[in-house]
């Protein structure tokens, strides 16, 4: 894997978010339409994770974001952040900070 500058990691925008709503995207058996709560503004992610978490347990969850990536057009909805997740090719695991904290919070 090609390593990046610290200066180019720095770049990255990662914050908190808490999951404020979550549904299925009508025609993907994969995909689910989120809405995110990142410190006083809501952003959608467009995730690949519906075969792993069923939607209604995701609302009020906490999620770490990258929240300044270019928008991506998936299944014709715009999807402005990108969760984080580790996935081994069998399992999917979202990342989340282990204790309560305020949703716009920048992760360093």
């Amino acid at each position: 894997m090609e390593r990046v500058s610290f200066e180019e990691f720095k770049r990255l925008d990662i914050r908190v978010g808490r999951i404020v709503s979550a549904e299925k995207v009508k025609g993907s058996r994969k995909l689910l339409d989120l809405k995110i709560d990142i410190g006083g503004e809501v952003k959608r992610a467009v995730a690949g994770i519906a075969e792993f978490y069923n939607p209604e347990d995701l609302n009020g969850k906490l999620v770490i974001v990258v929240t300044n990536l270019q928008p991506k057009k998936i299944f014709g909805i715009e999807s402005e952040v990108m969760i984080l997740a580790a996935f081994t090719g069998e399992n999917l695991a979202i990342l989340q900070p282990d204790k309560e904290i305020p949703p716009g919070t920048q992760v360093t």
